[in-house]
């Protein structure tokens, strides 16, 4: 099936089933979907070497990246087929520092979700639920 013809959902179960590719920018920053259903998604990310800061910790870039992508992917698994958002607000709280070289889950959960605008948030917790970072996003919705 055509990606283009699926609903937000449908791709995402796609890409979590290893059918299509993820989005290129897992490439730069390790991230992977992994479970996904109506409104939330779970993704595996891991900071290595290439995330480092200055100082020789995980940039908050790591951070603010992994976020929005579970916050657009919660929305985009509401939308219907050909129906796109785009990130118009992201809020982000970092609470601790991102560990290198430790595969930690961020996931993404629909808050509100309207004709013209997608709200969610997202929260990056290591397997014992230990909370790193969390933010709020607003999406457009783009019909």
């Amino acid at each position: 099936m055509n990606p283009k013809e699926m609903t937000g959902l449908q791709l995402l179960q796609a890409m979590c089933a290893g059918k299509i590719p993820a989005a290129s920018i897992s490439e730069t920053i390790p991230m992977q979907p992994y479970e996904v259903s109506e409104g939330t998604i779970r993704f595996k990310a891991k900071a290595d070497s290439r995330h480092l800061n200055p100082l020789g910790g995980v940039h908050g870039g790591f951070a603010a990246t992994v976020l929005d992508s579970v916050t657009g992917c919660a929305v985009h698994s509401m939308l219907e087929a050909g129906v796109g958002y785009g990130t118009i607000d992201l809020n982000i709280k970092m609470c601790r520092p991102i560990p290198q070289d430790q595969e930690l889950i961020a996931i993404g959960t629909v808050i509100n979700i309207s004709k013209n605008l997608g709200i969610s948030e997202g929260k990056i917790i290591d397997e014992n639920g230990k909370l790193y970072a969390h933010a709020t996003a607003t999406c457009m919705i783009i019909r």
